[in-house]
């Protein structure tokens, strides 16, 4: 399972990296950065950290943010002229992200769209159940569009909250719990800022989700 990175930075897996990009895989429970309340130790602080011990001589900068609890791939750019080429990606819509959720019961659609607006602005998410359990399901899904919190606003819009969501759900409405938010940033892909080769990415899921998964039939 962890032959899927090249290396670690402080434990963070390393699973592309190049002159221009790195891409990791984030564990859930970090920020990606820090929020108004100014947290000292996030994502992009403990990265670039271990790249001021390497000599670098760059910054790494963000591309794009998964939310604290969410884990899984994120893309950062060796300085801000990288940054913004693959900014410039992202709002061309260039950019193919594919998460793995576990949702509370079973969607009545095995494939679908959510369209609803999200803070006044249009919405799009596609899902594909990929499997069945007795109180969960595991649904692959591709945001069409980049809203804060996106996913995980939808599938409570539709009444399939993902497990282990407290902010935009009670967990005391489901029988099934967990500790963490049972959410996976888990492949992505894009044609690279620089040489415009496609970079394809799918990582393993997560050992937390594995463990779910066996714990839960």
């Amino acid at each position: 399972m962890e032959d899927y990175f090249k290396y670690k930075l402080s434990n963070i897996p390393v699973v592309y990296e190049d002159d221009w990009l790195l891409i990791v895989d984030k564990p859930s429970g970090l920020l990606t950065i820090p929020t108004p309340k100014a947290e000292v130790r996030t994502l992009t602080s403990i990265l670039n950290e271990e790249m001021d011990k390497r000599g670098g001589g760059f910054k790494l900068h963000p591309c794009h943010r998964l939310d604290r609890e969410t884990s899984g791939l994120i893309i950062y750019a060796k300085g801000k002229s990288t940054q913004q080429k693959m900014m410039g990606l992202f709002h061309q819509q260039k950019v193919r992200k594919s998460y793995v959720a576990f949702v509370q019961g079973n969607p009545f659609r095995d494939e679908g769209e959510i369209k609803n607006r999200i803070g006044g602005e249009n919405a799009l998410t596609g899902y594909k159940v990929c499997q069945r359990k007795k109180d969960f399901s595991v649904v692959e899904v591709s945001p069409l569009t980049g809203r804060t919190n996106q996913i995980r606003i939808h599938f409570k819009q539709i009444g399939h909250p993902v497990v282990g969501d407290d902010k935009f759900a009670f967990r005391k409405d489901f029988a099934l719990r967990s500790k963490h938010l049972c959410l996976q940033s888990k492949a992505i892909s894009f044609p690279h800022p620089v040489s415009a080769k496609i970079i394809s990415l799918d990582i393993p899921l997560s050992g937390y989700l594995c463990d779910f998964l066996r714990k839960h039939q």
